[in-house]
């Protein structure tokens, strides 16, 4: 979603994307889902994207990968081998439809500027981040994406 217009250009697509009607079951009382919360203000949501498929040189992969977290500003760690890849990363979005959207084209609409391999995502998680929080509290979730950037498994 990088363009020429940088970080700004970015933030206001994802602004046009989680615009879509709601999709949640209102209680009546005007407010979404029984949240009490604005129905267009934006969440982060914590994103783990999986993607698979045939063996790519991993010099390749690496370097796809590097290209990814440059042009994608928000990504917090990736892991791989030669044939998988776990990609970390934080989302901005209005509702889970909306984070699981953005996550679902991350790797097709990068594909060819980062030059990624021809891998299908195989894996999604798109939680929230007080869930995110509670999980690594209570020892269970994934850990602190630490160190940050692209390493190998």
């Amino acid at each position: 979603m990088v363009n020429c217009e940088g970080r700004t250009g970015v933030a206001q697509t994802r602004r046009r994307l989680v615009r879509r009607a709601l999709t949640s079951v209102g209680t009546g009382d005007g407010d979404v889902g029984g949240t009490g919360e604005d129905p267009d203000a934006s969440r982060l949501w914590h994103i783990t994207l999986s993607v698979s498929g045939k063996p790519a040189p991993l010099s390749d992969v690496r370097r796809g990968l590097e290209q990814l977290a440059h042009d994608h500003p928000f990504l917090l760690t990736s892991r791989y081998a030669d044939d998988h890849a776990e990609i970390r990363y934080w989302e901005e979005a209005r509702d889970l439809h909306d984070a699981a959207a953005v996550a679902l084209r991350l790797w097709g609409e990068h594909r060819s500027s980062a030059k990624l391999p021809a891998w299908e995502i195989v894996g999604l998680e798109v939680i929230d981040r007080a869930t995110y929080h509670q999980r690594v509290a209570e020892g269970y979730g994934p850990p602190p994406a630490h160190p940050m950037g692209v390493h190998p498994y």
